[in-house]
């Protein structure tokens, strides 16, 4: 009998094994992980960083459908639905957060912070101004993750190298938004070295965008867009509204220029969820907290240009700039 018991506990044990082989596990041991995935707002850019970010997490052996399960939500560019985002996400006890830009990222830091479950961000310009880290880029509690920090002297020596004659550089952005509150004083400080003034117009809500694109195009050479995922959302309007006045819009990344900005040097946001995906990975296996964690910020920077847009505009594209491009783009995608 006793060796029939025997037997039993060795295979029960051996089972076990196998069943551990070739898993990855989470903190808390778990065969399959939870995450929850706030995203802010509906664009390009940010839907990059999701299917990034769960590349990054599929390359360190979390694949959704086998040991991941993703609940993933929108706000929809509305701050009280991110918050309502953030807490569903703490009561279902998820076991990490990925918070897609700044007001969704604060809302998950917020929400998550009394409880065990670590937040990851991307696409958050600023860390420090948005109180997720301290000055020194050490987390400010359970949460790190990887800025999109613009790279605003390489912008505006792109825009003086496109725009010799330009004086006036025109930029909206919500007021709400403390990444964009940053790249505005940012911008305004660098500006006058490359010989332009910034005309900054705030905005509230998308509602405001209409009027307010209409007054900054009478007073400006060109518009410069930031990341702002107010702004961002509404972005074909702009665009449109600006081609009515000849007057080039340039962006802050691909997605931008795809959908008829003139060119950018920006950010590679798929690229940069996967650097994120991979900092979540290091937390759900264990290896760090995300307390531990310093965020990071993506150093690549390439310029990519419309020559439809250009040609609608009249204006030729710099050889040197179209010869170091990442990607030209031929059309203008809807």
């Amino acid at each position: 009998m006793k060796k029939i018991i025997s037997v039993a506990i060795m295979l029960a044990l051996t089972a076990g094994l196998l069943v551990g082989c070739g898993t990855t596990t989470g903190t808390s041991g778990k065969s399959k992980v939870t995450i929850g995935i706030g995203q802010f707002a509906e664009h390009g850019s940010l839907d990059n960083c999701k299917n990034g970010f769960l590349e990054g997490l599929k390359q360190e052996g979390y694949v959704e459908g086998e040991n991941l399960e993703v609940k993933f939500e929108n706000a929809q560019a509305d701050g009280a639905i991110a918050g309502q985002i953030a807490n569903n996400f703490v009561a279902n006890k998820v076991d990490l957060i990925c918070a897609i830009a700044t007001p969704m990222a604060q809302s998950a830091f917020g929400a998550a912070k009394n409880t065990d479950i670590p937040v990851i961000f991307t696409a958050v310009t600023d860390p420090v101004l948005a109180e997720l880290a301290k000055a020194d880029g050490t987390p400010n509690g359970n949460v790190t993750g990887t800025s999109d920090k613009l790279p605003v002297e390489r912008q505006l020596e792109m825009i003086r190298a496109i725009l010799p004659e330009a004086k006036t550089i025109g930029i909206m952005y919500s007021t709400s938004e403390v990444n964009s509150v940053s790249a505005i004083e940012e911008y305004k400080a660098a500006a006058p070295a490359y010989g332009f003034e910034i005309v900054e117009s705030g905005i509230s809500t998308t509602a405001d965008i209409p009027l307010a694109a209409d007054n900054l195009l009478e007073k400006v050479d060109c518009i410069n867009n930031l990341t702002d995922n107010t702004v961002v959302s509404s972005l074909p309007l702009i665009l449109d509204k600006a081609a009515e006045k000849n007057i080039p819009v340039f962006g802050s990344e691909v997605e931008q220029v795809k959908i008829g900005c003139l060119a950018t040097v920006g950010l590679d946001y798929y690229d940069l969820g996967i650097q994120t995906g991979k900092m979540a990975a290091q937390v759900l296996k264990g290896e760090k907290k995300a307390s531990e964690i310093n965020f990071e910020v993506i150093e690549e920077a390439s310029f990519y240009g419309n020559t439809k847009v250009a040609e609608n505009l009249g204006i030729t594209l710099p050889e040197d700039l179209v010869k170091g491009a990442k990607e030209m783009f031929q059309t203008i995608s809807e």
